[in-house]
């Protein structure tokens, strides 16, 4: 393991004693993770919560309901995660191409080969590569790395990428140092975002009570 991986997983030690095990995401079946990272795209999870309970409370948290009702019947039920009829759309495009190449069985479509599933999930429209992780990491169990506006605000801070890098850029940084293990990668992400929200703030970091405060006078490692 190179230098950074060995640093890379201290800081993974080191938040997670801090923060504990965090059992990410949260979820009561695969497609409520599916519908979840599609919903939390640009707004709080706090919305993303008030949204699913509606479809639970419809009885609409299950790809034949909502696969069958229309995009306005669907935009109603998650209007607390905003931009409700764009995301209505998008839940309608992935229940299509679930139906279309898998004949609605997430079993089938969780059993094909990661790479090849991460292709075809970002030909849907409005899924990226950020949603498209998140629902293999944690709906389907496979081993890619989650990164978000957290993973490049915290990192490059401490000059392991830059802000600049793509998202592609910056996954490869880490799964090509880090022990290819889901659970892993898993909790890594979690313990970004609980770092990002309580610490390396967007504006006014709390650098002096941050756990990896450490890194401040890390050397450059090649």
């Amino acid at each position: 393991m190179t230098a950074k991986g060995k640093e890379l997983l201290r800081i993974y030690r080191v938040l997670n004693r801090k923060f504990g095990n965090l059992d990410w995401w949260p979820g009561e079946s695969r497609f409520e993770i599916i519908v979840g990272a599609i919903l939390t795209q640009n707004t709080a999870w706090s919305n993303v919560e008030k949204a699913i309970l509606n479809l639970k409370r419809a009885k609409a948290l299950s790809p034949d309901r909502l696969f069958r009702m229309s995009d306005a019947a669907v935009a109603r039920l998650i209007r607390p995660a905003g931009y409700y009829n764009v995301k209505a759309r998008r839940l309608k495009c992935f229940l299509r191409f679930l139906y279309g190449e898998y004949h609605g069985s997430l079993g089938k479509m969780f059993s094909e080969d990661g790479p090849r599933l991460r292709e075809k999930l970002l030909a849907v429209n409005g899924i990226g590569p950020e949603t498209a992780d998140s629902i293999l990491l944690y709906a389907g169990g496979k081993p890619f790395f989650v990164v978000d506006a957290y993973t490049k605000r915290i990192f490059s801070r401490h000059g392991f990428v830059n802000e600049s890098d793509d998202y592609e850029s910056v996954q490869r940084f880490f799964m090509s140092r880090l022990p290819c293990r889901i659970g892993l990668f898993n909790d890594y992400h979690a313990q970004i975002v609980n770092l990002g929200k309580f610490y390396c703030k967007r504006s006014k970091p709390l650098c002096s009570a941050c756990p990896l405060t450490f890194l401040l006078t890390r050397k450059n490692l090649s």
